[in-house]
């Protein structure tokens, strides 16, 4: 209750602006189907320190990715465009340490998914991020996601350009984040980390937070690229 009450000031603190970012949504018939899944890891319990708020380049992510079934919702167009969603929200640790895959009753249903979809377009993911993540910090599904929207929210108005910036020669890593601190005052580049794939090209952008759910400096981890690092951007077309 004292985080959601913390997280509601935050968002009431930041003005409305214009919506930088082409993101359009329908998901009203948007299939929510979730499937069972083995935890990819053991389960690790460690006191949160910070949290990262992971957001996906979605062109880069649904590349070749049409016609795949699990990412129909996100990337087959039926949905909406999207540019940057909600990969997930993660409690972090100490050191290079995180809690993950802590034991709970609670499910993630699909009418609970399908409610937040337009930021995170994946069912089986999002019931992916709570168990493996939200099941750390917070008791229900409802609350981790109340959480991570009312973030992503207060980052919507701020979302940078970034197809435009996709167009720029010599791009990096660094214009990259320098893209979102211009476009956001309570964002500065040392809390911003950027993930570039193995092709040099944008995957995730990962805003670091303290404890408060308040901007902090990023880790060396959570920073990622370095601010000369080339960079590129794909557009989806």
């Amino acid at each position: 209750m004292k985080h959601a009450v913390a997280l509601a000031m935050i968002a009431a603190a930041f003005p409305a602006a214009g919506h930088a970012q082409a993101h359009q949504c329908r998901m009203d018939n948007a299939p929510a189907t979730i499937r069972p899944e083995a935890p990819d890891g053991e389960t690790r319990r460690f006191p949160v320190t910070h949290y990262t708020l992971a957001l996906s380049w979605s062109p880069e992510h649904c590349r070749n990715r049409q016609e795949s079934a699990r990412d129909r919702a996100q990337c087959g167009g039926g949905h909406g465009r999207f540019g940057l969603i909600v990969h997930g929200l993660w409690p972090e640790g100490r050191g290079n340490l995180w809690p993950q895959w802590c034991p709970t009753p609670r499910q993630m249903t699909p009418s609970l998914a399908r409610r937040h979809m337009c930021m995170t377009p994946s069912a089986q993911l999002l019931a992916h991020e709570w168990a493996k993540h939200g099941a750390c910090m917070t008791r229900t599904p409802e609350a981790y996601l109340k959480t991570a929207a009312i973030l992503w929210e207060s980052l919507l108005p701020w979302l940078p350009d970034y197809d435009r910036l996709s167009r720029k020669d010599g791009l990096t890593a660094g214009d990259i984040r320098r893209a979102l601190t211009d476009a956001n005052p309570a964002w500065k580049p040392a809390m911003v980390g950027v993930k570039l794939n193995r092709r040099g090209r944008l995957e995730e952008i990962r805003l670091c937070y303290g404890k408060d759910f308040r901007p902090a400096r990023c880790t060396r981890q959570q920073f990622g690229a370095a601010d000369n690092l080339p960079a590129k951007i794909w557009r989806g077309l």
